[in-house]
């Protein structure tokens, strides 16, 4: 059953494979609670992983995290492996590392306010467009001053800044309002109180460390604790997007590989799309459609097809369809949108197989030579050979305590940035100003000073006598009447040509 360069999924009329060649090409896996999903997401992630392709998937429940342990070879696993003819199934086990953005049950994850950029952290805050192009014009200010931005007090300082420059800085790059900024800062408190100034800060991950290899050649299983992080969904949904952007981003264009750099399993997928705007619909949609060139496989694992927009399902060309109930007129919809997608298979009608589908039975449609889709085929999928189910406490930590990654990112790292900048800056302006301030009171003290002692020295000098001698009094009296004689023939003559003199 186990063929060099295919996975094994399970058996219809035929023994199911996903070619590697053609595992970046993305997919998807789909079915009602309780159906499998979470097997079907498994098999694949132990397939890739002894392929030697590093994997990262979001455990939403935790069930995800006893591919790390050895399997035990349960009653259903043993009869279902009989029951489709799967002669090589053994117990085995996955080099596994564990994240949490909240540190708790895996290695922290962080990103940097930086590399989280406005246009995601838009998202997050759900802003409106006034307030993300006010966002836009913090983050433009960081750059041009050399600012960075790390974390939650860094923005909050930068935002505070640009505030208090609102008038010089809206000349620049147009209108920043009290009302905007505030409306953002009251939304970082909430994404705070949501845990999010666990994930902003250094050191932030490095892409390298998702694509580990062990030395038996097997690919890391990276399992991100996302049960807590599901609280806070937008959270969970920016971050995913953030790390797929990041691998865009950071890993060169390597073409169509033998098998992918690494593969990407993107759980409760309909997070991502709820109430996202047509622009970031657009910018997945160019994502996924190129990261494939950068050896990069996307699955997106759902409830229903319907929550993947059509532009995005598109890019989805390996398929894992479980049961979907069809009782309101949506779940019907999706099960037709569903069949659609499919590759016609005469010997059954998808759109009734869809509905009546078993646990740990799929509709399985992949890539195959050309790339071309096979034919769906009703499969029972195969067991996987880790645990099923989830870890225990005490086994979850020992792996964390052997993890490849131990101690890289346990510890936070509080360098110099903008909140540190911004903060010093002030205090330099308020040192500028109380020294002016102490300069000019000086100057005003000085100056008084130097006006009571001319007062002193004038008080102090000796008085000359008022009193007149009687030559100086006839000497003034007749000067007086010269000037008075003088003054009315001044007057005169001034006015001569209005009142002749008579």
């Amino acid at each position: 059953m186990l063929v060099d360069g295919k996975i094994y999924l399970g058996t219809s009329d035929r023994p199911e494979y996903l070619a590697l060649k053609y595992g970046n090409r993305h997919g998807l896996i789909t079915g009602a609670t309780g159906t499998g999903k979470t097997v079907s997401l498994q098999v694949l992630a132990e397939g890739f992983s002894a392929a030697g392709v590093p994997v990262f998937a979001a455990d939403i429940k935790g069930d995800l995290s006893g591919i790390a342990r050895m399997g035990q070879a349960q009653g259903w696993q043993t009869k279902r492996a009989e029951e489709i003819g799967f002669d090589d199934f053994q117990d085995d086990v996955f080099p596994t590392v564990f994240w949490d953005l909240f540190g708790k049950q895996g290695h922290p994850v962080r990103a940097t306010m930086s590399e989280m950029g406005p246009v995601l952290l838009s998202r997050i805050l759900n802003l409106n467009d006034t307030q993300e192009g006010v966002l836009n014009i913090a983050f433009r200010v960081a750059d041009e001053e050399g600012l960075l931005l790390l974390d939650l007090k860094d923005l909050r300082a930068l935002l505070t800044n640009v505030q208090e420059r609102a008038k010089e800085i809206s000349g620049r790059y147009g209108n920043v309002t009290t009302a905007s900024i505030g409306a953002i800062q009251r939304a970082l408190l909430v994404l705070e109180q949501q845990g999010a100034d666990h994930f902003f800060g250094e050191r932030a991950l490095e892409i390298a460390d998702l694509m580990r290899i062990d030395g038996d050649g097997r690919g890391f299983v990276s399992i991100l604790a996302a049960d807590q992080l599901m609280q806070a969904p937008r959270l969970y949904a920016t971050f995913l997007l953030w790390l797929l952007s990041e691998l865009f981003e950071e890993l060169p264009e390597v073409g169509d590989l033998e098998k992918p750099k690494l593969v990407f399993f993107f759980d409760e997928a309909h997070l991502l799309f709820d109430g996202a705007p047509k622009a970031l619909i657009d910018r997945i949609e160019q994502v996924v459609k190129l990261i494939r060139s950068k050896g990069v496989g996307v699955y997106f694992v759902t409830q229903n097809p319907v929550d993947i927009p059509e532009s995005v399902l598109a890019q989805l060309a390996n398929r894992v369809q479980h049961a979907l109930r069809a009782y309101t007129p949506r779940e019907q919809k999706a099960v037709k949108v569903a069949a659609d997608t499919f590759r016609p298979n005469p010997a059954f009608s998808t759109a009734e197989a869809i509905t009546q589908l078993g646990i740990g039975e799929a509709l399985v449609s992949v890539l195959e030579e050309k790339g071309i889709p096979s034919m769906v085929g009703r499969t029972l999928i195969r067991p996987p050979s880790a645990q099923v189910g989830p870890l225990g406490l005490a086994e979850r930590e020992a792996i964390i305590a052997d993890s490849p990654v131990g101690g890289l990112y346990d510890a936070v790292i509080d360098r110099e940035s903008a909140y540190e900048i911004l903060q010093k800056r002030a205090r330099d302006h308020q040192l500028q100003q109380e020294r002016a301030q102490y300069e000019a009171q000086q100057r005003s003290e000085a100056e008084k000073l130097a006006k009571e002692r001319e007062r002193a020295e004038r008080a102090a000098a000796p008085r000359r006598s008022t009193r007149q001698t009687p030559v100086e009094a006839a000497t003034t009296s007749f000067a007086r009447t010269v000037a008075n004689t003088i003054g009315r023939e001044l007057v005169r003559g001034i006015f001569g040509s209005l009142k002749r003199r008579r």
